[in-house]
């Protein structure tokens, strides 16, 4: 059985902010790292499940809070895509410079919306693990924001936003709401290399993001997989077994084929050094 153990590790942005994660340890030199969506955090479902189901299979995880999320530092910021890619591109660069390989990036919901950002930006990690994100960021504002947001945003420049009990949760910014509807997704699909391999997982009764959006991704990436799960919601509350397991099996056939291609390389020098010396 594969001894794991979780270390608390911290990394700083760009932007000079502690970013808070946790490692689930197996020893291996693979590494999945893990992103959550919008106003959540490394200890919410489906984070903890996946990092477990990998720690399981000997693969080791990170999951960690974008900044003004969770543990880590900064303010909270509605929109703010591309900056948390480049908060994801921080923690790359940590892990790279201690040896580690990583398999796979994995986010959920606004997290896999970042994780197709930073492959269309950076091109530099071979699977790309899709979970639930919105592929039309023009849409879903209103439930939030109210109908007539447009309006009110360009004559006060934010809106507030309270929660059932009327408390406040956080502040809409023109600017930040700019950036939201300024992401644009289909370019960023299309600018993926064919190369990277990518998974997109929607639950078909999510009625946060609807599944058609899947569909989406499905249009316009080129080395794309795509897997509906039959009744479940956007935080696979009854379907996490289920989540893990297709996450699990797609890290796992990437790793497999990335070991035997190597394999086949190694044989292939062993050969021409024989026919070198003959």
């Amino acid at each position: 059985m594969t001894s794991v153990e979780e270390r608390r590790i911290v990394i700083r942005n760009d932007h000079g902010e502690n970013l808070v994660g946790i490692l689930r340890e197996t020893g291996s030199k693979d590494l999945v790292i893990i992103c959550h969506g919008f106003q959540s955090k490394k200890e919410r479902i489906p984070m903890v499940t996946l990092a477990t189901t990998l720690g399981r299979e000997g693969i080791s995880a990170f999951r960690f809070d974008f900044a003004g999320n969770g543990e880590s530092e900064g303010s909270f910021m509605y929109g703010n895509y591309r900056r948390e890619a480049e908060d994801l591109r921080a923690v790359i660069r940590h892990f790279r410079k201690n040896q580690r390989l990583i398999t796979a990036i994995v986010g959920h919901s606004k997290g896999g919306n970042v994780v197709l950002l930073y492959a269309s930006k950076y091109n530099d990690v071979p699977t790309v693990i899709n979970i639930s994100g919105r592929f039309h960021l023009e849409k879903g504002m209103e439930g939030r924001l109210g109908k007539d947001f447009l309006q009110r945003i360009k004559q006060n420049g934010f809106i507030d936003v309270t929660n059932r009990k009327g408390q406040f949760e956080y502040r809409v910014t023109q600017e930040s709401l700019m950036d939201r509807l300024t992401t644009d997704t289909r370019a960023a699909c299309l600018s993926i290399d064919q190369n990277c391999r990518l998974l997109t997982i929607h639950g078909s009764r999510d009625k946060i993001v609807p599944a058609k959006d899947a569909l989406e991704f499905a249009r316009f990436i080129r080395n794309h997989k795509l897997h509906i799960i039959e009744g479940a919601d956007h935080e696979y509350t009854a379907h996490q077994d289920e989540l893990a397991t297709v996450v699990l099996d797609f890290v796992k056939a990437v790793r497999e084929d990335r070991n035997t291609a190597e394999l086949l390389q190694s044989c292939e020098r062993a050969v021409n050094f024989i026919k070198a010396r003959i």
